[in-house]
């Protein structure tokens, strides 16, 4: 709202444009002389004189106060769900040009809301080409300039900044970030099920990497719970795919299946290929589980593919990851180590967790060719990268196959504290900001978002 000076003199202007006296302006709910007042900047309008002017006028509350036409604020809004759209559909660079012109405006404008909606959708652009450092950045501009809102209208940027937390291998973090709005959001008086749905689906990978499985069954349950009073289809798909995580680690196959279907349906409805693309990515996990390689190898290719053509590079590589060890499976090491050679050289801090699976999938690979030394280096990077993402189950997976490689190369010793060290993160039921969580389930499971 502008200054009452400046409110006054629009009144004024727009009075007189209309050959209005004060008086008929006034009737019959208020008075000449309060007009009057209001007109020379005297006093600061009540909005609900000002909704009743801005009736009396013919314009809008909105361009009253602050001298904006109303449509252009509703141009906008149209403008950044094209925006949005051509991110489903096209690269993350052709969206972040259009996402840049558009907070320009909305900052020309003056629209903090908008600028918001900007920052987020920029954010989510960075997220899709790997840049997690400006994602981040994107996403907290957006909580600070709503940070005077509820939460719901934050919830989409908190979740992209847990978002990037995770893909940066920050578990822990990601976890207290949405741990802490869903308190907020379980305090207020209105509960908003988009909100929570958008959530609680994003906390279970985090809980899934930490090796909280039972928290990650509970955050799905709420989810599904809440999930027919969500209007949002886009919502709802990610909330499927998520949820199958959970129904993958604990065995229930057909049901995870069932999910990723009805999820894979909606983004194919909806055109979103970078979503549909994490589909296939999920697809080919459950047949690499059940040795099915040949479909898996097929389902990974045409995810990697989608995601490169989206040119999203870090998806891409992660995916590749899991495709490199079908590869392995299947005794093509050679295709396997180039897949690999490309995650790593996007560095750690891009991917930390997936950058330990392909270090520890070329451990295996030099194990199969007879060279000890070298997969123990590959296990000791992986280890670092993994302790200092708080992977729980990953932890526990490699310092089995490091002690079995050490107790091979007859060093007793160093084998048996590679095991104590992976029998102490598989005891660990996954503490998170909260507490502990009530118990878990065997560790392992695909890294998704």
């Amino acid at each position: 709202m502008d200054e009452p000076v400046e409110i006054g003199r629009r009144i004024q202007r727009m009075r007189t444009e209309r050959g209005l006296t004060q008086r008929q302006l006034a009737e019959p709910k208020y008075t000449a002389a309060h007009v009057s007042t209001l007109e020379s900047g005297k006093a600061r309008p009540s909005e609900t004189a000002l909704r009743y002017f801005a009736g009396q006028l013919g314009t809008t509350y909105e361009e009253l106060v602050t001298g904006r036409p109303a449509h252009l604020a509703t141009e906008l809004r149209l403008a950044l769900t094209d925006a949005q759209r051509l991110l489903a559909t096209g690269t993350p660079e052709q969206a972040a040009v259009r996402y840049r012109e558009l907070l320009a405006e909305a900052e020309r404008l003056a629209l903090a809301p908008e600028q918001a909606a900007a920052r987020t959708g920029l954010g989510e652009c960075a997220l899709e080409a790997g840049q997690l450092a400006d994602a981040r950045a994107h996403f907290e501009a957006a909580e600070r300039m709503l940070a005077d809102q509820p939460l719901p209208r934050r919830a989409r940027a908190i979740r992209g900044r847990a978002v990037a937390h995770l893909l940066a291998g920050e578990l822990r973090y990601s976890c207290y970030v949405l741990e802490t709005a869903l308190d907020e959001l379980g305090a207020g008086e209105l509960q908003d099920p988009d909100a929570l749905v958008l959530l609680y689906a994003a906390v279970i990978a985090p809980y899934m990497d930490m090796g909280a499985h039972a928290r990650a069954a509970h955050a799905a349950e709420v989810a599904l719970a809440l999930a027919p009073q969500v209007s949002d289809p886009a919502l709802v798909a990610g909330m499927h795919r998520s949820v199958a995580r959970t129904l993958l680690a604990e065995g229930r196959i057909a049901e995870a299946d069932a999910s990723l279907a009805k999820a894979q349906e909606l983004y194919q409805q909806l055109h979103l290929r970078t979503e549909l693309a994490h589909c296939h990515w999920m697809r080919g996990y459950v047949h690499a589980q059940h040795n099915a390689l040949e479909d898996a190898e097929r389902e990974l290719r045409t995810a990697a593919e989608m995601l490169a053509a989206k040119r999203a590079p870090l998806f891409t590589a992660q995916v590749e990851v899991e495709l490199a060890d079908v590869l392995r499976r299947r005794g093509r090491h050679e295709e396997a180590q180039i897949l690999l050679s490309r995650l790593l050289d996007l560095g750690d801090a891009r991917g930390a967790v997936h950058a330990a699976g392909a270090h520890r999938l070329l451990g295996l690979i030099a194990e199969d060719r007879g060279d000890s030394e070298r997969a123990e280096d590959h296990y000791l990077s992986a280890l670092a990268l993994l302790e200092r993402s708080g992977a729980a189950g990953d932890l526990a997976d490699l310092c089995r196959l490091l002690g079995d490689l050490l107790r091979r190369m007859g060093r007793t010793e160093a084998a048996m504290d590679a095991y104590r060290t992976g029998l102490g993160h598989r005891a660990a039921i996954g503490t998170t900001t909260l507490g502990p969580a009530p118990g878990c389930a065997a560790p392992g499971g695909v890294h998704l978002v």
